[in-house]
């Protein structure tokens, strides 16, 4: 009997320290969320604030009670922020298609090709992973203006159509398919080309996706390049609009107006993400694992 006791105290006190853990751990979690989380609500609040409740307020309110949206109609009519919007879309959609081609055709003949110098032409090709970004502009930016291509769309996508690191993940997909579903393929007389689109694509849907989704991110938060090489306020992105907005518009005295352009400019990904969230975590881990 006493050993049946002794049997349910130590239950017991295994459930309550799984229980402690676990409400420590979600207590961590949603303090983390709410860290995470409470400048994008300040961001949302300011711009449905009104210039003048903005500007009253001497010790910043958490709340507001009268909310507009008078902030987003002068975001879009102040400042060129439709240009900036078709211009980020032109050039997201573009730069994220010929990338995803060079990488899935890369991706491909390093996965399942043979040809002589391979391993180490991929070596050579990861090496490139290891130069700082810095010196790539640099050379990109030489290039480009000596191509009198600066204030082009062109000069803006050419430099983004390929990266190492997709390429990379995409390939370790790729191997992951059965070598008897190619050489199946190859005895019934398929093409590479028809192999690639017909089984290695539907296989790798999820990662394919995931590098789609990250391409297209990194697209429209790109900052740096497009600032170097547009001048030229019709090629500017949203990116490069806002720091325009900033110095040129209504940011620097009309902040509310300022979060509003902010808010539009970052809902396209916040639904993006939302919508392709699980592709996007399927794609990175089956990306990792091998056999």
């Amino acid at each position: 009997m006493e050993g049946q006791m002794d049997l349910n105290r130590t239950k017991q006190t295994d459930r309550a320290r799984r229980t402690a853990g676990k409400v420590l751990t979600y207590a961590m979690l949603i303090f983390w969320a709410l860290v995470v989380l409470f400048p994008f609500y300040w961001m949302v609040l300011t711009s449905v604030k009104s210039y003048s409740a903005y500007n009253s307020e001497y010790i910043p309110k958490l709340y507001t009670l009268a909310p507009t949206l008078e902030n987003y109609v002068e975001a879009f009519t102040a400042v060129s922020l439709g240009r900036y919007f078709a211009n980020t879309i032109l050039f997201t959609v573009v730069t994220t298609a010929l990338m995803l081609a060079v990488t899935v055709l890369a991706a491909y003949a390093f996965a399942r090709l043979e040809f002589r110098g391979k391993n180490l032409v991929f070596t050579l090709f990861l090496s490139l992973m290891m130069i700082p970004t810095e010196l790539v502009v640099i050379t990109n930016y030489v290039t480009i203006t000596n191509l009198d291509l600066r204030n082009t769309y062109s000069g803006l996508i050419l430099p983004s159509v390929t990266s190492v690191f997709y390429i990379y993940l995409l390939k370790e997909n790729f191997e992951q398919v059965p070598d008897q579903l190619y050489y199946a393929a190859k005895v019934d007389g398929t093409r590479d080309l028809k192999y690639l689109w017909k089984v290695m694509i539907p296989i790798c849907r999820p990662t394919i996706v995931t590098i789609t989704i990250l391409k297209a991110i990194e697209c429209w938060n790109s900052y740096v390049w497009p600032r170097l090489v547009t001048d030229d306020e019709a090629y500017f992105l949203v990116s490069n609009g806002i720091q325009e907005i900033r110095e040129n518009g209504f940011g620097r005295e009309n902040i509310p107006a300022m979060m509003a352009a902010v808010v539009a400019i970052s809902v396209p990904l916040i639904v993006l993400f939302l919508i392709f969230r699980k592709s996007i975590m399927a794609g990175v881990s089956r990306g990792g694992i091998k056999g």
